[in-house]
């Protein structure tokens, strides 16, 4: 295989295996949460679909008719009134049971309601939401039916040793639970179908939330998201291979420079004092650029966040932070890189103002995630009163946050306290 061509199936072939692997990764809270977003899904789904194809049907026959062409108009207003509530509903299906959050799209500018309405009729969104709510039904029906199944079978056939023990000679639908290997091979099945329904139910919840971004939410929006984030990755990789050259490079020679120069003045003996005095302050600002480089490289990209994610990143911050810091990381997975760098840096940042502004006794710094969003707080019981464009950096960070489309919020009353608010993207949640 090509170079290039194995680069890109390479990436492509691990996101696929992440994905089959998520599911049963999740908690048992995102499972039921996933469950319940199917369940509900199902009813508010097939009215819609019943309802906006009895409205299409309606608005193209009265279209067609010679006679009764003029009421398409409002048949058509109405149908626009009608994708725009079952697209309100199912938004707030996915933001309240999912925590996924989809934007709406924007609606065509024109002089008049009726005009805008018309419009609206023709435009690509309206069309794309009204595919979503044909092709819902069917989503929710195979996945709830199949989480529902998986778990019927799981209940009936792993507790057949419980009937065969109570209930000696019973058979279940003609099999006879006397018999040993039936008894075995039906608690396999069972079991294996326990183990299944998670995956199922978080699979096709994954998949409604993919349909829904694709087809509900704003095109344009998400290609310039994407975009962005296509050159944020590109920026970050250009980061860490300059980190990688300093490390690999200009480090290691001004390291044995300064050993060099350490041990010429540790030896050198009947060197004229200018010399010597020359040779030590030579050694000591080779020490000092050393250190600044090193402090320089490691504010670039840290080693240890692409080797050992997140986690070990941030409790290095916190063994080196002259403030006592609790960290606690819930993730299930690993965010990507460029989300992972961004919440590095937001700690980073938070926790040198505290050790230099605040006056803090501690810090306490929590990263979990939360539906498709990673949330990073961090807390303080410092003195208060920061701003954000005051010149501590907080601005920074905060456009830092932004430019990945995460929101960041602060609150430090002057009586006391600091406490920051990161929400992060991750992609589509694994419901």
């Amino acid at each position: 295989m090509p170079r290039d061509l194995g680069d890109r199936a390479a990436p492509r072939t691990a996101r696929v295996i992440r994905g089959l692997r998520t599911p049963f990764r999740g908690s048992p809270s995102a499972t039921l949460r996933s469950a319940l977003h199917l369940a509900a899904g199902f009813p508010i789904g097939l009215i819609g679909c019943v309802v906006l194809l009895g409205l299409s049907v309606v608005t193209m026959s009265l279209a067609l008719s010679f006679v009764l062409t003029v009421l398409a108009i409002p048949a058509q207003a109405v149908l626009v009134y009608g994708v725009r509530a079952c697209t309100a509903i199912q938004r707030s299906r996915f933001a309240v049971l999912l925590d996924v959050h989809i934007p709406p799209t924007p609606r065509p500018v024109a002089t008049g309601r009726l005009k805008r309405v018309l419009r609206e009729a023709r435009a690509e969104a309206t069309w794309r939401q009204l595919s979503y709510h044909l092709l819902a039904p069917l989503i929710t029906v195979i996945g709830f039916g199949l989480t529902a199944g998986g778990l019927a079978i799981g209940l009936t056939f792993g507790t057949v040793v419980l009937h065969a023990w109570a209930r000696p000679g019973v058979t279940v639908f003609g099999w006879d639970l006397g018999d040993p290997i039936t008894v075995l091979t039906l608690t396999a099945v069972g079991l294996t179908a326990l183990a299944a329904t998670p995956w199922v139910a978080r699979t096709a919840a994954a998949a409604d939330v993919t349909a829904a971004q694709a087809l509900l939410g704003n095109r344009r929006e998400r290609e310039l998201v994407e975009g962005r984030a296509r050159l944020l990755t590109v920026i970050d990789a250009e980061r860490r291979r300059i980190e990688r050259d300093l490390h690999d490079g200009t480090q290691q020679r001004l390291t044995a420079l300064a050993m060099n120069l350490g041990m010429a003045r540790e030896t050198l003996t009947g060197v004229p004092e200018a010399a010597m005095r020359t040779i030590v302050e030579s050694h000591e600002e080779a020490k000092l650029a050393l250190a600044e480089l090193r402090g320089f490289v490691r504010g670039l990209h840290p080693a240890v966040l692409d080797e050992r994610g997140l986690d070990a990143a941030l409790s290095g911050l916190a063994d080196r932070s002259p403030v006592p810091v609790e960290v606690t990381v819930d993730l299930p997975d690993r965010p990507p890189g460029v989300i992972e760098s961004v919440a590095y840096f937001v700690v980073s940042e938070a926790l040198t103002n505290a050790a230099k502004h605040s006056g803090a006794s501690r810090v306490d710094v929590v990263v979990r995630r939360q539906g498709d969003r990673l949330l990073v707080h961090v807390t303080d019981d410092g003195r208060g009163g920061a701003v954000v464009g005051s010149g501590s950096g907080l601005r920074g960070l905060a456009e830092r946050v932004r430019s990945v489309d995460g929101s960041f919020t602060m609150d430090s009353p002057p009586d006391g306290g600091t406490a920051i608010r990161v929400e992060l993207p991750c992609g589509a949640a694994s419901a």
